[in-house]
């Protein structure tokens, strides 16, 4: 058997110092993520991370540049995650759409609210990529080429 990682996309969108988030259940618990998510067969990075926080949040992101690519495998079932976050501007909030399933709403919280509920984060990543944001990490996104 090989071994491969899920490769995910997250968006890190600010506005007046809070982040656009989701609260979602997962595997049972209510936990709070950036829009993430898998890309679909055939689609590119910047399509999947457009996409899912369309789905998840009914907001419409334009991309400006990558935060950061990272690795975390989750402890308990040792699966390997590899997230490419990207950092961007929405508009065209549609709040009649419905969300995904398992995503009860999307938020917007500051850093500080994130703190207070780190016990309720997806991952260590949720905030790792925040900070990364803050710390002005911007890499172009023509970093990322399709063949």
């Amino acid at each position: 058997m090989i071994w491969k990682p899920h490769a995910t996309v997250a968006a890190i969108i600010e506005r007046d110092n809070q982040f656009l988030m989701v609260e979602e259940e997962c595997e049972g618990r209510i936990v709070f993520n950036q829009p993430a998510g898998h890309l679909d067969p055939g689609e590119s990075f910047i399509d999947a991370v457009i996409r899912e926080t369309w789905e998840e949040t009914a907001w419409r992101l334009h991309p400006e540049a990558i935060t950061g690519l990272y690795r975390w495998q989750q402890p308990e079932t040792k699966r390997t995650y590899t997230r490419i976050a990207f950092c961007g501007q929405c508009d065209d909030h549609r709040a009649e759409q419905t969300l995904d399933e398992g995503i009860i709403r999307a938020v917007w919280m500051t850093r500080d609210e994130l703190i207070e509920k780190s016990p309720q984060l997806r991952s260590p990543m949720v905030i790792r990529c925040i900070d990364d944001y803050l710390a002005g990490h911007r890499y172009p996104l023509e970093l990322l080429i399709d063949i």
